[in-house]
């Protein structure tokens, strides 16, 4: 393997791909955090190193590269190999909604299946456009900002309990010029939203569960523990994020939250309330769906 890392020979882009997925399937690193496998996961380094747009022709596979494009591009395979950095963090740059994000390790990776959700508007859940979004947890802000491409007539916050990570969230707010339409407020929970309410509450709060925080790939230990774990099953913050929600929920507001393996505890906490958890084109993901007449119609469930 140190050969093939040291050795800057490959002098096309189809080589340099073969050579990333030749080294990543023997160092057996983790994906999941934007690529599924070795192959896109070099595709992933290699066009941040030459500059390409995520649909790239292929035509370009045989396209020369010079030693200075091959050293960067192996630089980056390594790091990602013997430091299990994800790519999103080497390069400092995700894709989320088709739409590019600026990230590192203050904010967590996106990689949220709620993207099909926005890409689908949220259909048919909100039959209208709503007019006030809010992206609780949201890390980097790439599901609000994704809601505001979606619903061009909205306006949104993004609120986290992280400065840190708000501060990533604001970068990506001017880099995408939505500062007119898109806020982002420091907060835990609803503490620093007293007073509003919005037709759509999205988020991707923490729910990773004791055992699998403990468990997880090294690639996990570069993210925020403050965007993962919730307690020993999971639900610290989404217990109180349903406690809470009604309050902040418009007439017709509708609360989307994200819980991943966690929906089994989820379910068997709070065995009456009728969660509809959805499907999406790769498989189910711990995503639900509740309304506000559901919430109320539950509200003693949640104390």
């Amino acid at each position: 393997m140190t050969d093939l890392l040291d050795n800057p020979e490959t002098t096309t882009v189809e080589a340099m791909l073969v050579r990333g997925e030749k080294l990543f399937n023997e160092a057996q690193i983790y994906f999941g955090h934007g690529t599924t496998n070795a192959w896109d996961e070099a595709v992933y380094l290699l066009s941040h190193v030459l500059d390409l747009p995520p649909d790239a022709d292929r035509s370009l596979l045989g396209h020369p590269l010079s030693a200075t494009q091959q050293s960067a591009v192996l630089a980056l395979y390594k790091r990602r190999i013997e430091e299990r950095i994800p790519a999103p963090y080497l390069t400092g740059r995700a894709w989320f909604c088709g739409l590019p994000f600026t990230v590192d390790q203050r904010v967590i990776i996106p990689r949220s299946p709620i993207a099909e959700l926005v890409f689908n508007r949220f259909y048919p859940w909100c039959d209208q456009e709503p007019q006030r979004i809010l992206d609780l947890c949201c890390g980097s802000g790439c599901i609000g900002i994704a809601c505001a491409y979606a619903f061009e007539a909205s306006d949104v916050v993004v609120s986290d309990i992280s400065p840190e990570a708000l501060s990533i969230a604001q970068l990506n707010i001017a880099e995408h010029e939505l500062d007119s339409r898109v806020r982002a407020v420091q907060s835990d929970l609803f503490a620093g939203l007293a007073g509003e309410t919005f037709d759509l509450i999205v988020s991707n709060p923490p729910y990773v569960d004791a055992r699998d925080l403990a468990e997880m790939p090294d690639e996990y230990q570069h993210e925020p523990e403050l965007a993962l774990a919730s307690g020993d099953d999971g639900l610290d913050f989404t217990r109180r994020l349903l406690r809470e929600a009604l309050e902040y929920l418009g007439e017709a507001g509708v609360l989307v939250v994200e819980v991943g393996n966690s929906w089994v505890a989820l379910e068997k906490a709070f065995p009456k309330v009728p969660f509809l958890w959805l499907e999406f084109s790769e498989g189910d993901a711990g995503v639900f769906v509740l309304t506000k007449e559901q919430l109320s119609e539950h509200r003693e469930s949640f104390f």
